[in-house]
């Protein structure tokens, strides 16, 4: 190995490094913060202990550093097994292991998760970066509710809209961490909450 690739693995070793830290301390931060304005790229860039340029040249903007955060969290929590959901030919019992799936995603780092929901209503970046992905939600449950579709009085189209909303709510975070309870585990309100959505579509559980 030539000097030159030493120095260049070395270096892509400590961007790495100091890319978790970020990470970390922010996931930190998010948990602790006792306010909306408490989550800033200087207190996490404090919290890490790298300067706030670090962080900047790392994530660009808060923005930025929030999508990193999400994508951390979907790590964490397994999100990558969504693909047994959508490869699962049996319509109900994907939808179970979407359910179980997401149940898993909220359990990750709850603090953390509990305040990027809160500053989404208060904080128009955070806002922005939680609508998005829960879009990506509705958007595989209106995949996994195709299935259940029906011709009654309104129009298939407008009956799946309205379920895939119920949906969206029955598999948020707030939904499953009401139902937990402040200590409970998350896993644990799965069997309910897929209970309730095999009904919503008008299938037995």
């Amino acid at each position: 190995m030539s000097p030159r690739q030493y120095n260049l693995g070395k270096r892509t070793a400590q961007i790495e490094q100091s890319r978790r830290q970020v990470l970390d301390a922010a996931r930190a931060v998010l948990g602790e913060a006792d306010s909306y304005t408490g989550f800033t790229l200087d207190a996490v860039a404090k919290r890490a202990d790298v300067a706030r340029a670090t962080v900047y040249y790392q994530f660009k903007s808060k923005t930025g550093l929030l999508e990193a955060v999400c994508d951390d969290l979907g790590v964490a929590g397994g999100l990558s097994e969504l693909v047994k959901a959508f490869t699962n030919p049996e319509p109900l019992a994907a939808l179970a292991e979407f359910i179980a799936c997401f149940a898993r995603f909220w359990e990750a780092d709850r603090p953390a998760m509990r305040r990027l929901r809160a500053l989404a209503a208060l904080d128009a970046e955070v806002h922005a970066v939680i609508s998005a992905r829960d879009e990506r939600r509705r958007e595989g449950l209106a995949v996994l509710s195709a299935p259940f579709a029906t011709t009654g009085g309104n129009s298939p189209d407008d009956d799946t809209d309205q379920r895939v909303r119920i949906l969206l709510a029955l598999t948020s975070f707030e939904t499953f961490d009401t139902m937990a309870g402040p200590e409970g585990d998350l896993f644990d309100a799965v069997p309910v909450i897929a209970g309730i959505a095999a009904t919503v579509l008008g299938a037995n559980a």
